[in-house]
């Protein structure tokens, strides 16, 4: 048994970028996002992720804008670090120790060189009680420093970012939790708190669930569960206190925002809609419909041009001013559940799975973006707790990725089960799937699984799906009969055969590489059929237990047939039709690779799920790996490689062709990946230089590589032009002025005033230089009648040779030969002196 070695296990993009708020730069062209244990920063106009700021070792809980310098940004995480970033550069500039995790932070430009966090402190002794703590961060020239002052502000309070809040630019702090308000004043160092009752005469609850203070105003905005947000004011007197109301929402508040200016109010709920109040004028209103998912947090640029909402559904849509959506930055979407295993698109080589309600997501994990969404209920979604509505549990491809196969069902309390089965053609002009047939009911019970079948030459487009009714259909490609006068209407499908076995449930089926055999487990027994004629070929046998997973051997190993159960993996030889081998484990899931002979079999035990990788030809494990994660392993998948890895280490090999992706209990995207792959990724990224002000497109890269070889050319043409000219060298001065970054030169005005002068020429040099000039063209006038005098006197021998000399030799221009000349001229004597001594 290979142990695991180089081989790590890692999050391999897909992480939530919807965790906390969103942040908009000054000049509005960057947005930056927490995203799992890094920092993402997208560009606001083409959605593209420019940097990932990366270096904390734990979840990221936040991130600020610097006050006192807008093109650096705080992140805070719970490795216990706060850190300092030039996002436009993606450069780490500090790092803070605080030595607790930090769960929110918060930052105003009135209090200099301290940030407010939210931890919970050691010396609590009831159980998770968060205190806010301000930190004065050292001043120091070091990259790693500790903070040593640290002052506790308040206590109790909520951890989540959105209930504290500044207001009046620092002068006090609110914080919600529960069914209390407390508001802290910084001058007076004295709070008030203020308390609602549980529920008020109409039953509505007073929980507050978000807070939002008003940016010039003594205003502070509420939200609560009951779908009502208050406005309090005269809270500075704890006696006189008022609050107004404002509801329009039918559920919680999630998030509230003011405008920079304090002339709205933003507020977004589970409706999914953006609410604009008019401030002071609350009657006022304007609704921006239809975002998505429900809406979690809302933020505001610094000049008030854009606004931005997260979303349930992990995405973040970017507003202009509440008129229309100018971006949406999609991540991977993670629901509660995955209903559909998790899939490669065999056409775009894209993860493929369940994605906002009632669709299927296509997320590239190259790029690490979602591709499309694929409606499939193609129902408007009502977000509406308590209604039920249809829902995709079940999905297939077939080998070439040109039909898709889709299951959608609905349970009503008092009806029966609403079922449908589609079936989806790749339809080449529009490169997205089509719907080509709807079957209604086509089973009188749950589907539990269904395949495609791999066609030879010789056959059809088969798929076979299996019911909890006890039996198993499959389903035939047919194409219509050409008859005069009708319309060709295209392939459609139809069910070509119905069996059962003694009235048993069929749990999973299975079709071998070459399509020849179809296994069918209908609880202990396994059975195989032959597609072509529909033959029950044979029954296999195993110990007591029902067979939850069934998968075929694949290459040199299709003469097996492997299986589990709640406690064992069983592995028959199809030749004998006996049991090969068996092992007891508590398999949870099964994969095949569909380019090797290797599978990958997840076990669950003590806790957490550990990974083993095999041929069924041989009994002892390729590679393990104890506790890849926490709980169980829901879904995994091999993904074909763009390109093959040349790895030569035994424990790395079966990475070679396919890469293993997993999901875990939490809805985390895991995957394995070896030192040398990531040293490779390392150089590519460091070879790849890529202009700041330009979005990193597909696009941009191939430009940039012509124009480079264009370079390239060019330089190498005029390499001898080069070495004739020299060309004239530039000023430190005027390095330094091109390097220095633009916030910290001075004015423009006073560098054009030093450029300028540094271009003129005084008038006594310019006179100095034309003296000179003239007295060298007096000498070489005198040389030139001396020279020809000489050449006159010489002898026709004498011609012929320099003839024959100048012919071999190329000829000196007339500047070369006046500088030949002047250097004939200059004393040497100092030379001879210098070697005699």
């Amino acid at each position: 048994m290979v142990e695991h070695g180089d081989i790590r296990v890692v999050h391999c993009g897909g992480s939530k970028i919807n965790f906390r708020d969103p942040v908009i730069t000054h000049d509005s062209r960057f947005l930056l996002c927490a995203s799992g244990e890094a920092v993402k920063v997208f560009s606001t106009s083409t959605e593209e992720c420019i940097h990932e700021l990366r270096g904390h070792t734990g979840l990221v809980t936040g991130v600020l804008l610097r006050p006192s310098n807008h093109l650096q940004v705080y992140s805070s995480s719970l490795d216990g670090t706060l850190r300092l970033w030039d996002f436009t550069d993606g450069i780490l500039i500090k790092t803070c120790v605080i030595g607790y995790p930090i769960y929110s932070f918060y930052a105003s430009a009135k209090h200099e060189n301290v940030i407010f966090i939210v931890a919970s402190m050691p010396s609590d002794k009831r159980a998770e009680r968060f205190q806010l703590v301000a930190v004065h961060l050292p001043q120091s020239g070091d990259q790693m420093v500790e903070a040593q002052e640290l002052s506790a502000v308040l206590s109790g309070v909520n951890p989540n970012p959105a209930a504290i809040a500044f207001g009046r630019g620092g002068e006090f702090i609110a914080s919600v939790n529960d069914l209390q308000l407390e508001v802290y004043f910084f001058k007076k160092q004295k709070s008030y708190r203020f308390f609602l009752k549980e529920d008020n005469k109409k039953g509505g609850w007073n929980t507050f669930t978000c807070v939002a203070c008003h940016p010039k105003d003594d205003c502070i905005a509420t939200g609560h569960e009951d779908g009502k947000i208050r406005l309090w004011r005269n809270f500075n007197h704890k006696k006189e206190y008022t609050y107004s109301t404002l509801h329009w929402h039918h559920s919680a508040v999630s998030s509230l925002c003011f405008t920079p200016e304090g002339t709205n109010l933003l507020s977004g709920g589970v409706e999914s809609v953006l609410i604009q109040w008019r401030y002071n004028q609350e009657s006022e209103r304007d609704f921006l419909p239809r975002l998505g998912g429900a809406i979690t947090h809302i933020t505001v640029s610094p000049d008030g041009s854009l606004f931005c909402t997260s979303h349930s559904d992990n995405k973040i849509t970017i507003i202009q001013s509440c008129v229309k959506v100018s971006a949406v930055i999609q991540g991977l979407v993670k629901g509660d559940s995955i209903g559909t295993d998790l899939m490669m698109d065999p056409r775009s080589k894209a993860l493929v799975l369940n994605g906002k309600p009632g669709h299927l997501q296509f997320y590239s994990l190259q790029r690490d973006k979602l591709l499309y969404n694929l409606d499939i209920v193609q129902q408007e979604y009502i977000h509406e707790s308590g209604l039920q509505q249809f829902e995709v549990v079940k999905a297939a491809f077939d080998a070439s990725g040109s039909w898709l196969a889709t299951v959608e069902e609905r349970h009503q309390k008092a009806a029966e089960l609403e079922l449908n089965l589609k079936l989806w053609a790749f339809d080449e002009q529009t490169q997205s799937f089509v719907l080509n047939t709807t079957i209604s009911a086509p089973h009188d019970a749950q589907i539990t699984a269904m395949c495609f079948c791999q066609p030879t030459d010789s056959q059809t487009t088969l798929l076979v799906s299996t019911s909890k009714d006890g039996h198993f259909k499959a389903w035939q490609l047919a194409t219509p009969a050409h008859t005069e006068g009708t319309d060709d209407e295209g392939p459609s499908w139809l069910c070509d055969f119905v069996s059962a076995y003694h009235g048993l449930v069929p749990e999973c089926c299975s079709f071998s590489a070459d399509g020849s055999l179809l296994a069918v487990v209908f609880q202990e027994v396994v059975t195989v059929w032959s597609p072509s004629t529909w033959e029950l070929l044979t029954t296999l046998s195993q110990p007591p237990g029902a067979v939850s997973d069934l998968c075929f051997g694949r290459l040199s190993c299709s003469k097996y047939l492997l299986g589990t159960t709640a406690s064992n993996l069983l592995c028959w030889n199809l030749l004998t039709c006996s049991l090969e081998w068996t092992t007891s484990m508590d398999v949870r899931r099964l994969v095949a690779d569909p380019l090797s002979e290797n599978m990958a079999a997840f076990c669950y035990q003590s806790g957490s799920t550990d990974l083993f990788v095999f041929k069924p030809s041989e009994p002892r494990p390729l590679f393990s790996h104890k506790a890849v994660c926490s709980g169980k392993v829901t879904q995994a998948v091999f993904a074909p490689r763009e390109e093959m890895l040349e790895s030569c280490e035994e424990s790395s090999q079966w990475l070679n062709r396919s890469q293993l992706y997993f999901l875990t209990q939490q809805m985390d995207l895991m995957t394995f990946t070896t030192k040398a792959e990531e040293d490779r990724l390392l150089v590519s990224s460091k070879q790849l230089v890529i202009d700041d002000s330009v979005a990193m497109t597909p696009f941009y890269l191939l430009l940039g590589k012509h124009r480079q070889q264009q370079q390239e050319h060019q330089d190498s043409d005029s390499s001898l032009w080069a070495e004739r000219t020299a060309l004239p060298q530039t000023s430190a001065s005027m390095k330094e002025l091109l390097q220095t970054p633009a916030h910290v030169l001075p004015s423009t005005s006073y560098l054009c005033s030093m450029f300028v002068q540094s271009l003129l020429i005084s008038v006594s040099d310019a006179r100095e230089e034309k003296a000179h000039a003239e007295e060298e063209m007096e000498s070489e006038k005198e040389e030139e009648d001396s020279e020809e005098e000489m050449e006159s006197s010489r002898s026709k021998p004498e011609l012929a040779a320099a003839a024959a000399t100048e012919s071999d030799t190329p000829a000196l221009t007339k500047a070369q030969a006046r500088e030949l000349r002047r250097v004939r001229k200059l004393d040497h004597s100092w030379l001879a002196g210098l070697l005699d001594s």
